[in-house]
């Protein structure tokens, strides 16, 4: 999947503690469903907290979403030429391996390790923004993800569609 990344962005009016203001990243949206990767929910635990064997890893982890919170995704720039690895973006991969998450920490690069996922059955996701629950946003590069602080990913997300909160209505589009 290389392409422009998708970004769903919470329509002001959802209302949820798990999607009320979410900013999910979309990895996956065909026939079966869709599932992607809440990229804006900071947890209190750190990396080194979920996974004891890596001290000094004082970022936090990131809630991705209520499904198997106990999967982890590693979020991170460069490849690492493991197996289980999925480009995303030149500049964004993904994978739920351990092993390329030890790798990628080794590498000293930036990284997200997020729990969970969002996941939509078929259809879902597509009636959902026909509702007007989400807003989608399109990016070629991750700066989302690396250069917002996680509070401000939200409204940076409509703000790269030139669209503010108060001009999303309810109920979505209606033809």
């Amino acid at each position: 999947m290389s392409g422009p990344l998708t970004f769903l962005v919470a329509s002001p009016h959802l209302r949820g503690e798990v999607f009320g203001g979410a900013v999910i990243l979309l990895l996956e949206h065909d026939q079966q469903g869709a599932m992607g990767l809440i990229v804006n929910a900071p947890m209190d635990q750190s990396v080194s907290d979920l996974l004891p064997d890596t001290p000094g890893q004082s970022d936090p982890a990131w809630m991705g979403g209520p499904v198997d919170p106990t999967l982890g995704w590693c979020l991170y720039p460069q490849p690492v030429g493991l197996e289980g690895e999925m480009r995303l973006t030149a500049n964004l991969n993904v994978s739920s391996s351990l092993d390329v998450l030890r790798a990628v920490m080794a590498s000293g690069q930036r990284f997200m390790l997020v729990l969970g996922y969002a996941g939509w059955s078929a259809g879902q996701l597509t009636e959902e923004a026909r509702e007007g629950s989400w807003v989608w946003v399109e990016q070629d590069t991750p700066e989302l993800l690396w250069d917002v602080p996680a509070g401000q990913r939200w409204q940076a997300a409509l703000d790269r569609l030139g669209v503010t909160p108060e001009t999303i209505m309810p109920g979505g589009a209606q033809a």
